[in-house]
């Protein structure tokens, strides 16, 4: 056999080896990202429309599991409490323990221990992008007790919220330990991320961060294109190495 032959017998073995390393280690991202992502969320549905527009009814959200220690202001929260009908609900907390909420200021804002808060996922108002509705359809104060969250729909005149419950002994608040997961995301329809609203994180404890749902999608993409390439490069150079052959014996007949 030709040195030009060996050579390209020893090139087709390492493609061979290195087609088949990349659908492994596609194989351990692709599933180890279904799998990481598994037993951090939860999905949900959300039955209602006290959420819009930030999400709509019958939409499917993706909400990581955590403590009722590690909520912050602005998390859209799946919470279960047995005074608003001991069903999973979806809100958003505006408020944490020691807290006075109100609204609205002057510019119809909601203010959280006397600071004005923006709030851009709300409805626009008079269908105008550059103005937002009013932060509540009602006049409100409440102090939030310890350990306890003041929650809100993003649908500020329709939802059933923490103002409902306002004549409560909690002030309208619920237990912190009533939460059971955050909304990270909106997997149907595809809608994306929810972001971390700016406007709460100059107020103490600031916002939470990102979860890694982000860090999860991107192990099981670059896991399927990974086990794609490797499956498409081995017929690929396994042809090409046949063809060498072909030409070589062709040239050796000559």
């Amino acid at each position: 056999m030709s040195g030009t032959g060996r050579a390209g017998e020893g090139r087709g073995r390492l493609g061979s080896v290195l087609s088949n390393v990349a659908v492994a280690v596609g194989c351990v991202l692709f599933l180890g990202g279904f799998a990481w992502a598994a037993v951090v969320y939860k999905p949900y549905t959300v039955p209602t429309s006290s959420m819009e527009p930030t999400v709509d009814p019958g939409d499917r959200v993706l909400a990581e599991r955590i403590d009722g220690d590690d909520v912050r202001r602005g998390d859209v929260v799946v919470f279960t409490d047995s005074v608003w009908g001991a069903v999973p609900m979806v809100k958003r907390v505006v408020g944490v323990g020691g807290d006075t909420v109100a609204c609205c200021d002057e510019d119809g804002l909601l203010t959280v221990n006397g600071k004005p808060v923006e709030e851009p996922y709300l409805r626009p108002a008079g269908g105008s992008p550059e103005s937002r509705d009013r932060a509540s359809g009602q006049d409100f104060s409440a102090k939030v007790p310890k350990d306890g969250l003041f929650l809100l729909g993003d649908e500020r005149h329709g939802s059933q919220d923490s103002r409902v419950h306002l004549d409560d002994a909690g002030q309208g608040s619920v237990p912190r330990s009533a939460v059971q997961a955050r909304v990270d995301a909106v997997a149907w329809p595809m809608h994306g991320m929810i972001e971390r609203p700016a406007g709460f994180a100059a107020l103490p404890g600031g916002v939470s961060e990102t979860g890694p749902l982000p860090l999860q999608v991107l192990a099981a993409v670059l896991g399927a294109v990974l086990i794609l390439g490797g499956a498409v490069h081995g017929p690929v150079a396994a042809r090409a190495a046949r063809r060498r052959r072909l030409r070589e014996v062709a040239a050796g007949a000559r």
